[in-house]
């Protein structure tokens, strides 16, 4: 291992950051992991995740991996930054593992869709690991230490403000610091009325707040990903649980507090529709809050508790008039809604498949459709979950290439790189078990490039 001299700092302590500050340090770098929140709240997203990554297995990925990547962003993703995540992901993994943590292959929540890989612990267990890790590679850590702007000398970065109005010196500096969904004013900015209300999928992340996202935009880099784009998940409002999603209603109906559905239930599997779905019931539900109304054949469908992450039972009740009572809606409205759907209803129930989109649509002249899993609502108990919705992330971030280096004017800016959900990378939707593998693979990234910036010395004069 090389002598350590050059510093570099990484601000925030999730998987980007904890990923660069030891890739970093492996290659003999003198690294200082700052992080906003206290030691105990400290993760961003990653220590709350299930942490699943979208791997085939944990030595590839599927040969469409890019493709699928550019056709979620809607064809204004980076290709070459896709294609170096494909890469990259295995070795990643590999080397995740290597310090200590086990990866197996679950089922995820119940449809099918495409192979995924998981932390066994999710990733609470990486965070564990490579913290560990880390600190017997020499990062010091500083906690309670938020962030306030870089300082560069119009060639490189040059240092770190903290909000105590120290000056940390730093030959480079890693952004792994999340998004911006922790702060009301940006969330009104970018997505209007109400969203500075939206719940927090994960609450502790709280802390994601935009600051490396204002700091980098201040030192000149450019602005990338959809500003107006989030991921988000149907949450029970009742769990105290961290992302108490719950992912049951394509198999039943949704209905606003007045009783009517107003969309498809089963127009994809569930991670196609959940994003939609939940920034509807926020901004467009007057009471920002839906029923999802199911039968007692929910409690049949072979693991159905993997699809609720709530501690909370469902309210059930023996008729619809008396489920409608205990959840506040017009009992007679509620039950016109659900005549509607059961006449609808006329496809063969035996063809019913919750893993797949099994094509058993309702007829044609229900409005809103139900494209898949069409199954009258008839045998009692009759079950309800009260579902809001909560944002992961938001997509609008700061423009970075391949090699995790800030850009400016579409150069890299020197001294200067990022990784995670601060990144731009994200237009449309958010490909399925994608965030926390890219924070990962392209945190490592960061800390490599940034000692391999390092021991070459930085930029040139001017």
């Amino acid at each position: 291992m090389p002598t350590k001299s050059a510093n570099l700092v990484v601000i925030g302590q999730g998987a980007a950051g904890l990923a660069a500050a030891l890739a970093a340090a492996e290659e003999g770098v003198d690294v200082t992991l700052v992080e906003k929140a206290a030691e105990d709240e400290a993760g961003g997203n990653t220590r709350w995740t299930p942490a699943y990554m979208r791997m085939a297995a944990v030595d590839r990925v599927e040969p469409s991996f890019v493709q699928e990547m550019l056709e979620a962003a809607e064809g204004r993703g980076n290709e070459a930054y896709f294609a170096r995540l494909a890469r990259e992901a295995p070795a990643t993994v590999k080397w995740i593992a290597a310090h200590g943590v086990e990866f197996h292959q679950p089922d995820y929540y119940l449809a099918k869709g495409p192979p995924r890989i998981q932390p066994i612990g999710g990733g609470a267990a990486i965070h564990r690991a490579l913290t560990r890790a880390a600190e017997a590679a020499g990062v010091s850590f500083r906690y309670a230490a938020p962030a306030q702007g870089l300082v560069h000398d119009g060639a490189r970065v040059t240092g770190l403000r903290l909000a105590t109005g120290e000056t940390m010196p730093a030959d480079a500096v890693v952004l792994a610091c999340g998004g911006f969904q922790g702060d009301p004013a940006m969330m009104r900015e970018h997505f209007g009325p109400g969203a500075e209300s939206i719940p927090l999928l994960a609450p502790r992340a709280r802390h994601n707040t935009g600051d490396g996202i204002r700091m980098a935009l201040e030192a000149g880099a450019d602005p990338a990903g959809e500003w107006n784009g989030m991921h988000s998940e149907p949450v029970d409002p009742r769990s105290r649980n961290s992302a108490p999603v719950v992912l049951l209603y394509p198999y039943g109906i949704v209905v606003d507090l007045s009783g009517r559905r107003f969309f498809d239930e089963g127009g994809g599997l569930v991670h196609e529709t959940w994003e939609t779905f939940s920034r509807h019931i926020h901004f467009a539900l007057k009471e920002r809050q839906a029923y999802a109304i199911l039968d007692r054949r929910a409690r049949e469908i072979p693991h159905w508790q993997r699809a609720t992450r709530s501690e909370v039972p469902p309210v059930e009740a023996a008729t619809l008039d008396a489920l409608a009572q205990a959840i506040g809606i017009d009992g007679a409205a509620l039950e016109a809604t659900i005549a509607a759907y059961n006449a609808a209803c006329t496809g063969d129930p035996a063809t019913f498949d919750a893993t797949r989109c099994d094509g058993l649509r309702a007829s044609g002249a229900l409005q809103p459709p139900k494209s898949n899993w069409a199954r009258a609502i008839v045998k009692p108990p009759f079950l309800a979950w009260p579902l809001i919705g909560a944002v992961a992330y938001t997509f609008g971030g700061i423009a970075t290439n391949e090699k995790a280096e800030v850009l400016r004017r579409g150069a890299p800016l020197p001294g200067l790189y990022a990784a995670g959900e601060i990144t731009g990378h994200f237009y449309g939707t958010a490909p399925n078990a994608v965030s926390v593998l890219r924070a990962f693979v392209f945190g490592r990234i960061a800390g490599r490039e940034a000692a391999a910036y390092l021991r070459a010395g930085g930029p040139g004069p001017g």
